[in-house]
């Protein structure tokens, strides 16, 4: 049963298939939405960040796909911007992302920006129309039909819990508190983005704590919206072990071997890559990965939890690899865990 859990979760939260959809009548430029949210800066003496607060009337990121918590809208390290917004307007109606005239235009539940993250659903599957499911990091969601879960649809939030935030010069914790809901799960969410004073690293601790009466089955994984180099041109993934793609993409655009994969050539306008690779073991060694560009400019992403899914996303303006982990937390228990980026300017 845990396995096909697993399974149902792996699915929902990394479905490759973008939906059709005709272009939105109206949409509204990111800055906009920057210039309106409540934002954070945290400082260190090689890094400066801008974290989004949550905040479900003026927020930067109000969508329901994605923990609402520590979206990080800039990142510099020794002058160089590694995260941003890889999308030029904003749109209500558009799921995932279109193109219009306008350029690229994002819809609220895929606008985030950084290393952002998104749980798979809790109780989704024995919800009916009507019923609520959970998502952390969200909040208790109505389910409205008895379509499959979509990542991309925005679901109606009947409780977005309790919040709370502790900020200091170069750290912030984001706390979400959801008890007393009809399925009986309820947990204590939190999370804190930090810099390490005289590094260019940044650490993304979490804790999550089981306060229901049933176990939490569910995933994470962080989408990592990395903006390094326009159109990807030169960029080399590197991992500690022999990786292989289910299905790999273009041979003219990426190729692969047996430590990673490297861009070719850019990206072109439009043109989208999503797939799969294999070949980690069950330990955290795994969960070490190298993104660089031809001039030494990058990131190392680390983490304590093995990695349990594998994905490849890009289009001509971001790249994204997202490493999924596994929760399973007994009533009564807490899970801990840890991402740390190292950057690099670059020559």
């Amino acid at each position: 049963m845990r396995y096909a859990l697993l399974m149902f979760l792996l699915a929902t939260a990394s479905a490759a298939a973008q939906p059709v959809q005709p272009p939105p009548a109206r949409s509204y430029p990111v800055e906009d939405a920057l210039r309106n949210a409540p934002i954070v800066t945290l400082r260190n003496s090689r890094i400066t960040m801008q974290v989004a607060v949550p905040d479900l009337e003026r927020g930067f990121f109000r969508g329901t796909r994605f923990d609402q918590a520590g979206v990080v809208t800039s990142l510099v390290a020794d002058g160089r911007e590694f995260y941003g917004p890889w999308f030029g307007r904003t749109a209500p109606e558009v799921l995932d992302y279109t193109y219009t005239d306008d350029g690229l235009v994002a819809g609220p539940d895929s606008a985030a920006t950084g290393p952002v993250e998104e749980f798979g659903v809790i109780g989704f599957e024995d919800a009916r129309p009507g019923d609520l499911f959970l998502k952390i990091g969200v909040g208790a969601l109505h389910r409205p039909d008895d379509k499959p879960y979509d990542k991309y649809w925005h679901y109606e939030i009947a409780d977005w819990g309790k919040r709370g935030m502790r900020h200091t010069r170069d750290s912030v914790t984001f706390t979400q508190t959801l008890a007393d809901t009809p399925s009986g799960t309820s947990y204590v969410y939190e999370k804190t983005l930090r810099l390490v004073p005289g590094t260019a690293r940044m650490e993304i601790a979490h804790v999550l704590r089981n306060t229901g009466a049933k176990p939490i089955h569910t995933t994470v994984y962080d989408h990592n919206f990395l903006r390094l180099t326009p159109g990807n041109d030169g960029i080399s993934v590197r991992f500690p072990f022999r990786v292989a793609a289910e299905k790999p993409p273009a041979a003219d655009l990426i190729r692969l071997d047996e430590t990673g994969f490297t861009y070719l050539r850019p990206q072109a306008y439009k043109e989208r890559v999503s797939f799969l690779l294999t070949g980690f073991g069950a330990t955290s060694a795994d969960y070490s990965i190298r993104i660089a560009d031809r001039t030494g400019a990058g990131v190392t992403m680390t983490g304590d939890a093995p990695i349990v899914r594998l994905n490849v996303f890009s289009l001509d303006t971001v790249q994204s690899v997202e490493p999924f982990i596994a929760l399973d937390i007994p009533p009564g228990s807490e899970k801990r865990w840890r991402y740390t980026y190292d950057f690099d300017a670059g020559r």
